[in-house]
């Protein structure tokens, strides 16, 4: 067997994961790639093979809210493969609107995105990685995570809070295990993608392969935590922890 790893990336069709997958096949590792749109998955993988030909980029269609579909896609990646090294939980959306103006609908989109299928694929990757006593789980939060936030971003805010707790929960029984699986959190600042391509007076933002860089490096750190690109979202971070509310509806 090759000593190439092999990367799951799930919501790969675009933004960040489209952005990590082509950090990691510059890095020789091979990849398994998921999303609902599988054309531009096709598209991505022709890209990849034509600069990288050694590599494997395997691609599986995946609907994150269908939670059954998450299994039999992470399973038949490891039976492809014949063993995953890391898994990136990357899918999610950023639909909201205020609480109480009507759009529970989208809200609760969000919620079940962002918080419910995503555990789906976390529970889907520790069985692959319990079974081969190794892994590295990596869940992709939000520097909103830090505090609650208002207006449109309340849910998508309160979803990244909820995956974070989930991945240091996951830490904190491993470490007790003793166990070689690793858990990292990343908490990205604003990065330019589909998501917020719409979104005025974003600060700090930085183009999606400068932030995907920062992505990959942060996860190749081998770090519990990271607020990526760090510099200034650290120290951002570190600030709005402390801030009192009236002071955060001042900034927001």
């Amino acid at each position: 067997m090759s000593m190439s790893r092999t990367i799951l990336i799930t919501g790969a069709s675009s933004g960040l994961g489209e952005g990590m997958a082509r950090e990691f096949a510059a890095r020789g590792d091979n990849l398994a790639l998921c999303a609902r749109r599988t054309e531009r998955l096709e598209s991505l993988r022709d890209e990849l093979l034509a600069s990288h030909p050694g590599l494997t980029v395997s691609l599986r269609a995946l609907d994150v809210d269908n939670h059954d579909q998450v299994f039999e896609v992470f399973q038949g990646f490891l039976q492809e493969f014949g063993q995953i090294d890391r898994i990136i939980v990357n899918a999610g959306i950023g639909k909201g609107q205020p609480l109480g103006t009507g759009k529970f609908r989208a809200n609760r989109q969000t919620a079940e995105t962002n918080f419910v299928s995503a555990l789906a694929q976390m529970e889907a990757a520790m069985e692959i990685f319990r079974a081969q006593n190794h892994g590295h789980l990596v869940t992709v939060s939000s520097v909103t995570a830090v505090r609650g936030m208002p207006g449109n971003v309340t849910t998508y805010a309160a979803t990244k809070v909820g995956l974070a707790a989930l991945s240091e929960g996951l830490r904190v029984e491993l470490t007790k295990a003793k166990s070689p699986i690793r858990v990292a959190t990343l908490y990205p600042g604003y990065i330019r993608t589909e998501i917020n391509e719409k979104v005025k007076n974003t600060p700090f933002i930085v183009d999606a392969k400068t932030g995907c860089k920062a992505m990959v490096k942060a996860i190749e750190s081998g770090k519990q935590e990271c607020f990526v690109p760090a510099w200034p979202w650290t120290p951002i971070g570190f600030v709005m922890r402390r801030l009192p509310v009236s002071l955060l509806a001042r900034l927001f």
